[in-house]
């Protein structure tokens, strides 16, 4: 069903370029690495559908780029679930499940509570109060129908939390999930609906930290992030039901 709900068609991805117009100048960076950097901007922004097929020679023709970098960059979108391949079928965009938002969700969970257990004691009183009061102005911007400061601060929040756990792996892991949970909010798991209690939750887990409370922000944390995937499971069911074809 969600290959119905969600393919786009037989249509490639990266059509030829106009006549005259400029590739981009892949300069100071690997060339796989700028054209993973721009299929998951395409793939997150929804530029590209989950189900979409993804034709190698277009891309590499696109750019004016062999095709091993394009296969480089490919590799990395299967590895972070982006992209699948199979064997006759070819390499086209995931169409998430149920059970993806879930397993996605329990591993921020995982990653954030001990992350969080770290940090408390190192983030700097400045910097929490900075985070706390951007919390608090994406929530009046909320309240005026205004959602992107939202999800600019709730992305902000949980990313420097990981950083300032000073664990590198933490956040390389956290690092190579981050395109996927955008990606989901795109597709339609996060409603706007939910801003006021993730705010409430996200105010919990700084309010703990400023008191210096490891304990008290671990389990604020752990709540929220066992929110978040009841109340994702929901929205993205929602949208998926949303589009389904009526029989």
């Amino acid at each position: 069903m969600t290959q119905d709900v969600f393919a786009s068609g037989p249509d490639m991805i990266a059509p030829r370029p106009d006549p005259g117009t400029a590739r981009p100048a892949f300069v100071g960076e690997l060339i796989s690495d700028q054209l993973h950097r721009i299929l998951v901007e395409r793939i997150v922004t929804g530029a590209m559908r989950p189900g979409q097929r993804v034709d190698p020679g277009a891309i590499a023709e696109e750019f004016g780029v062999s095709r091993a970098p394009v296969r480089d960059a490919l590799k990395r979108l299967e590895f972070e679930q982006l992209v699948e391949t199979k064997a006759r079928s070819g390499t086209a965009v995931t169409i998430p499940s149920i059970a993806d938002v879930r397993e996605v969700c329990q591993l921020r969970k995982g990653i954030e509570w001990v992350a969080t257990g770290l940090a408390t004691p190192l983030m700097s009183e400045a910097q929490l109060r900075e985070l706390r009061h951007e919390i608090e102005a994406a929530q009046k911007a909320a309240d005026r129908g205004e959602y992107e400061p939202f999800f600019q601060s709730d992305a902000r929040l949980h990313k420097s939390i990981v950083a300032a756990s000073g664990n590198e792996r933490l956040i390389a892991v956290q690092t190579s999930f981050e395109p996927y949970v955008s990606w989901l909010r795109v597709l339609g798991a996060t409603g706007v609906h939910r801003i006021a209690g993730s705010t409430a939750h996200h105010l919990r887990i700084i309010d703990a930290m400023l008191a210096r409370d490891a304990v008290a922000a671990q389990a604020a944390a752990a709540r929220h992030l066992d929110d978040v995937e009841r109340c994702t499971v929901e929205d993205f069911g929602e949208a998926l039901a949303r589009c389904s074809p009526r029989a």
